[in-house]
Protein backbone atom coordinates (compact mmCIF):
# COMPACT_ATOMS: atom_id res chain seq x y z
CA UNK A 1 0.00 0.00 0.00
CA UNK A 2 0.96 3.83 -0.38
CA UNK A 3 0.84 6.84 1.85
CA UNK A 4 -2.00 9.05 0.50
CA UNK A 5 -1.08 12.08 -0.74
CA UNK A 6 -3.51 15.16 0.00
CA UNK A 7 -4.40 14.77 -3.58
CA UNK A 8 -5.81 11.63 -3.10
CA UNK A 9 -7.27 12.00 0.16
CA UNK A 10 -8.92 14.75 -1.68
CA UNK A 11 -10.49 12.51 -4.09
CA UNK A 12 -11.26 9.79 -1.50
CA UNK A 13 -13.39 11.96 0.24
CA UNK A 14 -14.88 14.70 -1.78
CA UNK A 15 -18.74 14.04 -2.65
CA UNK A 16 -20.84 16.77 -4.89
CA UNK A 17 -24.09 16.87 -4.13
CA UNK A 18 -26.62 15.71 -6.67
CA UNK A 19 -30.48 16.50 -6.36
CA UNK A 20 -32.68 13.91 -8.13
CA UNK A 21 -36.02 15.06 -8.94
CA UNK A 22 -39.21 14.42 -10.57
CA UNK A 23 -41.31 11.10 -11.38
CA UNK A 24 -42.70 9.39 -14.51
CA UNK A 25 -45.59 7.45 -14.78
CA UNK A 26 -46.20 4.35 -16.76
CA UNK A 27 -47.09 4.87 -20.93
CA UNK A 28 -50.67 4.27 -21.42
CA UNK A 29 -50.54 0.70 -22.78
CA UNK A 30 -47.21 -0.38 -21.13
CA UNK A 31 -47.23 -3.66 -20.16
CA UNK A 32 -45.34 -3.12 -16.58
CA UNK A 33 -42.05 -5.99 -17.07
CA UNK A 34 -41.69 -7.94 -13.20
CA UNK A 35 -38.34 -8.15 -11.72
CA UNK A 36 -36.86 -9.87 -8.28
CA UNK A 37 -39.49 -9.51 -5.71
CA UNK A 38 -42.42 -9.33 -8.09
CA UNK A 39 -40.67 -5.52 -8.86
CA UNK A 40 -42.52 -3.99 -11.98
CA UNK A 41 -41.13 -1.63 -14.52
CA UNK A 42 -40.92 0.48 -15.53
CA UNK A 43 -39.26 2.11 -12.64
CA UNK A 44 -38.44 5.90 -11.98
CA UNK A 45 -35.44 7.40 -9.84
CA UNK A 46 -35.27 10.83 -10.21
CA UNK A 47 -34.60 11.90 -13.98
CA UNK A 48 -33.52 7.85 -14.66
CA UNK A 49 -36.78 5.53 -16.07
CA UNK A 50 -35.62 2.08 -16.69
CA UNK A 51 -37.89 -0.12 -18.74
CA UNK A 52 -36.28 -3.17 -17.33
CA UNK A 53 -34.41 -4.96 -14.41
CA UNK A 54 -30.75 -4.17 -15.75
CA UNK A 55 -29.32 -7.27 -15.98
CA UNK A 56 -25.51 -5.46 -16.66
CA UNK A 57 -24.38 -3.01 -14.42
CA UNK A 58 -20.99 -1.38 -14.40
CA UNK A 59 -20.51 0.17 -10.56
CA UNK A 60 -17.77 2.87 -10.61
CA UNK A 61 -17.00 2.93 -6.40
CA UNK A 62 -16.68 0.00 -3.77
CA UNK A 63 -19.55 1.61 -1.80
CA UNK A 64 -22.06 1.20 -4.34
CA UNK A 65 -20.49 -2.34 -4.81
CA UNK A 66 -21.13 -3.26 -1.36
CA UNK A 67 -24.89 -1.79 -1.45
CA UNK A 68 -25.92 -3.94 -4.69
CA UNK A 69 -24.83 -6.77 -3.15
CA UNK A 70 -26.12 -6.16 0.28
CA UNK A 71 -29.84 -5.77 -1.38
CA UNK A 72 -29.30 -8.71 -3.64
CA UNK A 73 -28.75 -7.76 -6.57
CA UNK A 74 -24.58 -8.37 -6.88
CA UNK A 75 -25.49 -11.40 -9.89
CA UNK A 76 -26.47 -8.67 -11.71
CA UNK A 77 -23.42 -6.61 -11.50
CA UNK A 78 -20.86 -7.72 -14.43
CA UNK A 79 -18.21 -5.25 -14.07
CA UNK A 80 -16.77 -3.48 -10.64
CA UNK A 81 -14.50 -0.30 -10.19
CA UNK A 82 -10.47 -1.57 -8.84
CA UNK A 83 -11.36 -0.50 -5.67
CA UNK A 84 -14.01 -3.10 -5.38
CA UNK A 85 -12.85 -5.31 -2.68
CA UNK A 86 -15.96 -6.10 -0.81
CA UNK A 87 -17.32 -8.69 -0.77
CA UNK A 88 -14.68 -10.91 -2.64
CA UNK A 89 -17.20 -12.32 -5.23
CA UNK A 90 -17.65 -8.67 -6.66
CA UNK A 91 -16.34 -8.45 -10.49
CA UNK A 92 -13.48 -6.46 -9.93
CA UNK A 93 -11.90 -4.79 -13.25
CA UNK A 94 -9.12 -2.56 -14.41
CA UNK A 95 -12.21 -0.18 -14.55
CA UNK A 96 -11.45 2.92 -12.33
CA UNK A 97 -13.62 5.28 -10.42
CA UNK A 98 -11.04 8.01 -10.11
CA UNK A 99 -10.14 8.10 -13.92
CA UNK A 100 -13.55 6.66 -15.21
CA UNK A 101 -13.24 6.66 -19.09
CA UNK A 102 -16.63 6.40 -20.93
CA UNK A 103 -15.23 3.97 -23.64
CA UNK A 104 -14.01 1.46 -21.42
CA UNK A 105 -17.43 1.88 -19.90
CA UNK A 106 -19.22 1.32 -22.85
CA UNK A 107 -17.25 -1.38 -23.45
CA UNK A 108 -18.92 -3.77 -21.10
CA UNK A 109 -22.12 -2.94 -22.87
CA UNK A 110 -23.85 -1.92 -19.29
CA UNK A 111 -27.71 -1.25 -19.11
CA UNK A 112 -26.82 0.45 -15.79
CA UNK A 113 -23.61 2.67 -14.79
CA UNK A 114 -23.59 2.92 -10.66
CA UNK A 115 -21.04 5.81 -10.21
CA UNK A 116 -19.98 7.56 -6.57
CA UNK A 117 -18.32 10.74 -8.60
CA UNK A 118 -18.43 12.76 -11.05
CA UNK A 119 -15.37 13.16 -11.95
CA UNK A 120 -13.85 14.20 -15.68
CA UNK A 121 -17.76 14.65 -16.82
CA UNK A 122 -18.08 11.03 -16.98
CA UNK A 123 -22.51 11.75 -16.42
CA UNK A 124 -21.76 14.05 -19.54
CA UNK A 125 -20.37 11.50 -21.34
CA UNK A 126 -22.39 8.43 -20.61
CA UNK A 127 -25.47 10.77 -21.25
CA UNK A 128 -24.18 11.48 -24.61
CA UNK A 129 -23.45 7.64 -25.23
CA UNK A 130 -27.23 7.08 -23.78
CA UNK A 131 -26.35 4.63 -21.20
CA UNK A 132 -28.01 4.47 -18.34
CA UNK A 133 -26.44 5.47 -15.23
CA UNK A 134 -27.42 7.13 -11.38
CA UNK A 135 -24.92 9.25 -9.30
CA UNK A 136 -24.79 8.03 -5.99
CA UNK A 137 -22.32 10.45 -4.32
CA UNK A 138 -20.42 10.65 -0.70
CA UNK A 139 -23.07 10.15 1.70
CA UNK A 140 -23.35 13.62 3.76
CA UNK A 141 -25.46 12.34 6.17
CA UNK A 142 -27.75 8.37 6.96
CA UNK A 143 -30.33 9.60 5.56
CA UNK A 144 -28.36 9.78 2.11
CA UNK A 145 -26.93 6.57 2.27
CA UNK A 146 -30.84 5.16 3.45
CA UNK A 147 -32.05 7.02 0.15
CA UNK A 148 -29.43 5.53 -2.59
CA UNK A 149 -30.35 1.96 -0.59
CA UNK A 150 -33.48 2.48 -1.17
CA UNK A 151 -32.81 3.93 -5.17
CA UNK A 152 -30.76 1.33 -5.86
CA UNK A 153 -33.53 -0.89 -4.59
CA UNK A 154 -35.83 0.60 -6.89
CA UNK A 155 -33.52 0.15 -9.83
CA UNK A 156 -32.92 -3.06 -9.39
CA UNK A 157 -35.62 -5.06 -9.11
CA UNK A 158 -34.92 -5.33 -4.98
CA UNK A 159 -37.31 -2.92 -3.54
CA UNK A 160 -38.04 -5.14 -0.56
CA UNK A 161 -34.40 -6.10 0.15
CA UNK A 162 -33.47 -2.70 0.29
CA UNK A 163 -36.27 -1.45 2.50
CA UNK A 164 -35.47 -4.04 4.95
CA UNK A 165 -32.00 -3.65 4.70
CA UNK A 166 -32.48 -0.02 5.76
CA UNK A 167 -34.61 -0.96 8.54
CA UNK A 168 -32.13 -3.47 9.80
CA UNK A 169 -29.25 -1.01 9.75
CA UNK A 170 -31.69 1.77 11.47
CA UNK A 171 -32.41 -0.77 14.12
CA UNK A 172 -29.11 -1.48 14.92
CA UNK A 173 -27.52 2.30 15.06
CA UNK A 174 -30.30 2.95 17.18
CA UNK A 175 -29.73 0.30 19.55
CA UNK A 176 -25.72 0.74 19.34
CA UNK A 177 -26.50 4.84 20.00
CA UNK A 178 -29.00 3.59 22.53
CA UNK A 179 -26.56 1.86 24.56
CA UNK A 180 -23.98 4.05 24.93
CA UNK A 181 -22.97 5.54 28.68
CA UNK A 182 -23.73 8.45 29.51
CA UNK A 183 -20.70 10.43 30.92
CA UNK A 184 -20.55 13.67 33.37
CA UNK A 185 -18.28 14.87 30.63
CA UNK A 186 -17.57 14.57 26.74
CA UNK A 187 -14.43 12.29 25.43
CA UNK A 188 -12.37 13.67 22.94
CA UNK A 189 -10.85 12.17 19.78
CA UNK A 190 -8.96 12.44 16.89
CA UNK A 191 -9.36 11.06 13.82
CA UNK A 192 -6.55 10.35 11.58
CA UNK A 193 -6.86 9.80 7.49
CA UNK A 194 -2.96 9.59 7.19
CA UNK A 195 -0.22 10.21 8.85
CA UNK A 196 0.31 13.72 7.35
CA UNK A 197 -2.66 14.59 9.96
CA UNK A 198 -5.54 15.28 7.69
CA UNK A 199 -8.72 14.58 9.75
CA UNK A 200 -12.34 14.60 9.42
CA UNK A 201 -14.69 17.27 11.60
CA UNK A 202 -17.92 16.92 12.85
CA UNK A 203 -19.77 18.28 9.95
CA UNK A 204 -18.53 15.52 7.85
CA UNK A 205 -20.47 11.88 7.20
CA UNK A 206 -17.86 9.80 9.23
CA UNK A 207 -18.01 12.85 11.81
CA UNK A 208 -21.90 12.84 12.28
CA UNK A 209 -21.20 9.09 13.47
CA UNK A 210 -19.00 10.08 16.28
CA UNK A 211 -21.09 12.85 17.35
CA UNK A 212 -24.05 10.22 17.76
CA UNK A 213 -21.73 8.70 20.06
CA UNK A 214 -21.16 11.99 22.29
CA UNK A 215 -17.63 12.62 21.41
CA UNK A 216 -15.93 16.01 20.75
CA UNK A 217 -13.67 16.01 17.88
CA UNK A 218 -10.51 17.86 17.83
CA UNK A 219 -10.25 18.37 14.60
CA UNK A 220 -13.54 20.93 14.45
CA UNK A 221 -11.33 24.36 15.45
CA UNK A 222 -8.97 22.95 12.90
CA UNK A 223 -12.25 24.01 10.15
CA UNK A 224 -14.43 26.17 11.86
CA UNK A 225 -15.23 28.18 8.72
CA UNK A 226 -15.67 25.39 6.62
CA UNK A 227 -12.84 25.79 4.09
CA UNK A 228 -11.35 23.09 4.33
CA UNK A 229 -14.60 21.08 3.20
CA UNK A 230 -14.55 19.28 6.49
CA UNK A 231 -11.02 17.64 6.15
CA UNK A 232 -8.42 19.86 7.41
CA UNK A 233 -4.80 18.93 8.19
CA UNK A 234 -4.06 19.44 11.54
CA UNK A 235 -0.81 20.67 13.06
CA UNK A 236 1.43 18.33 15.30
CA UNK A 237 1.73 20.28 18.00
CA UNK A 238 -1.83 21.00 18.06
CA UNK A 239 -2.97 17.37 18.50
CA UNK A 240 -0.52 16.72 21.05
CA UNK A 241 -1.86 19.64 22.86
CA UNK A 242 -5.54 18.73 22.62
CA UNK A 243 -4.19 15.91 24.32
CA UNK A 244 -7.39 13.38 22.85
CA UNK A 245 -8.72 10.61 25.19
CA UNK A 246 -9.39 8.61 22.14
CA UNK A 247 -7.34 8.18 18.39
CA UNK A 248 -9.03 6.63 15.79
CA UNK A 249 -6.56 5.13 13.16
CA UNK A 250 -8.12 4.92 9.58
CA UNK A 251 -4.62 4.66 7.83
CA UNK A 252 -3.74 1.11 8.77
CA UNK A 253 -4.34 -0.70 5.39
CA UNK A 254 -2.99 2.41 3.12
CA UNK A 255 0.05 2.98 5.64
CA UNK A 256 0.84 0.91 8.13
CA UNK A 257 -0.41 2.58 11.04
CA UNK A 258 -1.29 1.45 14.69
CA UNK A 259 -0.86 2.01 18.35
CA UNK A 260 2.94 0.53 18.11
CA UNK A 261 3.66 3.68 15.57
CA UNK A 262 1.69 6.50 17.18
CA UNK A 263 3.26 5.51 20.37
CA UNK A 264 6.79 6.02 18.61
CA UNK A 265 5.64 9.46 17.44
CA UNK A 266 8.02 12.32 19.13
CA UNK A 267 5.64 13.71 21.87
CA UNK A 268 2.84 11.13 21.53
CA UNK A 269 4.07 9.05 24.41
CA UNK A 270 2.76 11.31 26.93
CA UNK A 271 -0.61 11.48 25.19
CA UNK A 272 -3.91 10.47 27.47
CA UNK A 273 -4.91 8.10 24.63
CA UNK A 274 -1.68 6.56 24.43
CA UNK A 275 -1.12 6.10 27.74
CA UNK A 276 -4.47 4.42 28.34
CA UNK A 277 -4.31 2.29 25.32
CA UNK A 278 -7.29 3.93 23.53
CA UNK A 279 -5.51 4.02 20.19
CA UNK A 280 -8.34 2.14 17.88
CA UNK A 281 -7.05 0.41 14.75
CA UNK A 282 -9.75 0.89 12.22
CA UNK A 283 -10.55 -1.31 8.79
CA UNK A 284 -9.47 1.43 6.48
CA UNK A 285 -12.09 0.31 3.79
CA UNK A 286 -15.24 0.77 6.13
CA UNK A 287 -14.10 4.03 7.59
CA UNK A 288 -14.24 5.34 4.74
CA UNK A 289 -17.65 3.85 2.69
CA UNK A 290 -20.86 4.95 3.66
CA UNK A 291 -22.54 1.67 2.60
CA UNK A 292 -24.06 -1.23 5.11
CA UNK A 293 -21.04 -2.06 6.90
CA UNK A 294 -21.17 1.77 8.51
CA UNK A 295 -22.80 -0.12 11.61
CA UNK A 296 -19.45 -2.07 11.85
CA UNK A 297 -17.93 1.31 11.97
CA UNK A 298 -20.31 2.74 14.76
CA UNK A 299 -19.55 -0.79 16.98
CA UNK A 300 -16.21 -0.25 16.64
CA UNK A 301 -16.65 3.34 17.76
CA UNK A 302 -18.79 2.38 20.21
CA UNK A 303 -16.89 -0.04 21.69
CA UNK A 304 -13.82 1.74 22.39
CA UNK A 305 -15.85 4.42 23.98
CA UNK A 306 -17.13 1.38 26.48
CA UNK A 307 -13.41 0.60 27.32
CA UNK A 308 -12.12 4.33 28.58
CA UNK A 309 -12.90 4.07 32.32
CA UNK A 310 -15.93 6.57 33.23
Amino acid sequence: MTRRTPRLLAALLAGATLALAGCAADEPGQVPATGASGASYPVTVGTLTLDKRPERIVVLGPTATEMLFAIGAGGQVTAADDNSNFPAEAPKTELSAFTPNAEAIAAKNPDLVVLTNDLNKIVDQLGQLKIPHYLAPAAKTLDDTYRQITDLGTLTGHPAEATDLVTRMKGDIDKLVGDVPQRPAKLSYFYELGPEYYSATSKTFVGSLFGMVGLENIADPADADGSKGGYPQLAEEAIIKADPDLVFLADTKCCQQSAQTVSARKGWSGMTAVKNNQVVALDDDIASRWGPRVVELLRAIVDAVAKVPA
